[in-house]
């Protein structure tokens, strides 16, 4: 009995012996022989390695090298969720996530409860202090993604020059967005295999793409000068309780932007939060009626033609005048003044009475010429042309409205520039906020060169327009209050009023100051506008003090010297715009 027990127990594991081996056979023979493209596709795409290699997006720098835009190395942290889940670790995982990437735990817990997915992210663009803490807890089912971040050193400064790109690396404001095709980077490829644990077996790989990193652009702005003029239009807009302000600080003989204001403003590491009204750049992208500041271009227009000089006499008529049987009015009655006086003075029957002696279609012509109502051609998205219509459009009484700078409108920008022509010998330059780029060996492959847009006036006009306007700040000047010590500054106020429906406002106004330093020889020119400033209102009040506050500040740092050129511009584009210049003969000439 206990020998039959024994041979059937024998019996039977040899029976279930023979039975594993023949299904091992029949299942080699089924993998070998049958119809297996699911299984092996699944096994290849497990085993084949096709890994993005991640370049940085290239730095935007101000003109000494200091970073303004720069990409952080960072790290997706991601989770395996079928992995988590079959192991049981979905709690303990989702637990400990939650408390380092401090999260809601039930947000955490529903990524990794998804046993159908191989992939979810937890937290994009970790930096190293969120990404190492879970990095040492070595949790199973979580791994890591190497990528970059923007990052934006100085926050909301030059915010509106500078833009941002977005989650996905593509510049969608300010120099970002231009000069976008400049700074993205082209990622590398790597294709090869990798073994059970996901590692890369280094002897399979197939091929490999190296990254093209993006190029570095620098600006012609300097960031000092541009903390001066941030910090100097922060206390204006609190002082006088304004809606808005902004300013530029240009160069005069180059027309390098030096320093470009926008408010209100926003952190650049936070524009998903900002307004499109913050993001507007107001110096390029808002129009409005310049007021008395567009006086120079009619003074100048008329002294070109030599239909008037600055002793001429013109009669102010004691404040009050009618020309096409509409009546206009002086801020302050004056009698007879001088040419010189009618802009030291800012008389709007004494800048009528000129442009009328200049006419229509002259007028016009010296405008666009001064480029009013074209764009200046900066390298910043979003400028606006301005508003300039044709003489055919223009009414009885037209062009004493526009003489006082009505009816007509302007960019920040597009009046600096006039102000700029009127100072560099009547030459009209191309303003420029973009130096040069450097790709990522450092060698330049862009280099920006000055460029002459045209000559509205001659230089002699120039030599008398420039006398004329240093008496704007001088005693019984309006623009007293932008005099600072130890230079002769020239300029022109503005106060205009806003147009609403039916008219213009009685309380609401755009006071500007607009002007140039050193009268001998201008180095700087500078504007700075300020929109509906409280209580006070003109721009001689508001705007003027500004102006000086900034303008000694800036003269100081360039070391720009009383009546002389400080020789801090760069000696090749100094050369290079002389050399364009002297193409030009006195002519009016338009380069668009």
């Amino acid at each position: 009995m206990m020998t039959f027990r024994r041979h059937w127990r024998i019996l039977l594991i040899a029976c279930v012996i023979g039975a594993a081996f023949t299904g091992l056979g029949v299942r080699l023979a089924f993998l070998h022989l049958g119809d297996n493209e699911a299984l092996l596709d699944r096994i290849n795409r497990t085993r084949h390695l096709e890994q993005t290699i991640v370049a940085g997006r290239g730095r935007v720098l101000d003109r000494n090298g200091v970073p303004l835009a720069m990409d952080l190395a960072v790290k997706n942290i991601c989770v395996d969720p079928k992995v988590i889940s079959e192991k049981g670790f979905v709690p303990f995982v989702g637990r400990n996530l939650a408390r380092v990437l401090q999260e809601d735990p039930e947000v955490v817990l529903d990524r990794l409860n998804r046993p159908d997915r191989r992939f979810e992210y937890v937290r994009k663009f970790a930096p190293s202090e969120v990404s190492e803490p879970v990095a040492k807890m070595q949790l199973p089912g979580v791994f890591f993604e190497e990528t970059t971040k923007r990052y934006y050193p100085q926050n909301s400064l030059m915010c509106h020059v500078v833009g941002f790109s977005n989650m996905e690396g593509v510049g969608s404001a300010g120099i970002e967005q231009r000069l976008n095709g400049y700074l993205r980077s082209t990622p590398g490829l790597r294709v090869g295999e990798r073994d059970g644990r996901h590692r890369e077996i280094y002897g399979r790989r197939s091929l490999e793409i190296d990254p093209l990193e993006g190029a570095d652009v620098f600006l012609t702005l300097d960031m000092t000068i541009q903390h001066l003029l941030e910090k100097s239009m922060t206390q204006a807009m609190e002082q006088h309780q304004a809606k808005g302000a902004w300013a530029i600080v240009q160069r005069v003989r180059t027309g390098e932007i030096l320093a470009m204001a926008s408010y209100p403003n926003y952190d650049l590491n936070e524009y998903s939060k900002s307004t499109p009204e913050q993001r507007r750049n107001r110096n390029i992208g808002y129009v409005y009626e310049p007021g008395s500041t567009f006086k120079v271009a009619v003074i100048a227009a008329a002294l070109n033609e030599g239909l008037v000089a600055p002793e001429d006499i013109i009669d102010c008529e004691n404040g009050h005048w009618f020309y096409g049987n509409r009546p206009l009015r002086d801020f302050h009655a004056y009698g007879k003044l001088s040419v010189a006086d009618v802009i030291k003075k800012s008389s709007n029957i004494g800048a009528a009475k000129v442009a009328v002696k200049l006419g229509p279609k002259a007028l016009q012509r010296y405008l666009h010429e001064f480029g009013i109502g074209r764009r200046t051609g900066v390298d910043l998205p979003g400028e606006e042309s301005g508003i300039l219509h044709p003489t055919e459009k223009w009414s009885a009484i037209s062009i004493t409205r526009i003489a006082m700078g009505h009816e007509v409108a302007v960019t920040a920008l597009q009046m600096l520039n006039v102000m700029s022509a009127i100072a560099n010998d009547g030459f009209l330059m191309r303003p420029l906020i973009l130096s040069r780029v450097q790709d990522s060996g450092g060698r330049t492959i862009f280099q920006a060169e000055p460029e002459v847009r045209g000559r509205p006036i001659r230089e002699e006009t120039s030599h008398t327009m420039k006398e004329i306007l240093a008496h704007v700040t001088e005693k019984g000047g309006t623009g007293t209050k932008a005099a600072f010590e130890g230079y002769r500054v020239a300029g022109k106020t503005g106060t205009a009023q806003k147009p609403v429906r039916g008219g213009y406002s009685d309380s609401a106004n755009i006071a500007s100051f607009v002007g140039f330093f050193p009268v001998e020889n201008p180095e700087v020119a500078m504007i700075v506008v300020v929109d509906e400033p409280q209580p006070l209102h003109t721009g001689g009040q508001v705007s003027a003090p500004v102006f000086s506050a900034i303008g000694g500040q800036v003269a100081r740092y360039l070391g720009t010297r009383p009546g002389e050129w400080s020789g801090l511009m760069d000696g090749m584009m100094a050369n290079r715009a002389t050399s364009r210049r002297d193409e030009l003969d006195f002519a009016n000439v338009l380069t668009d």
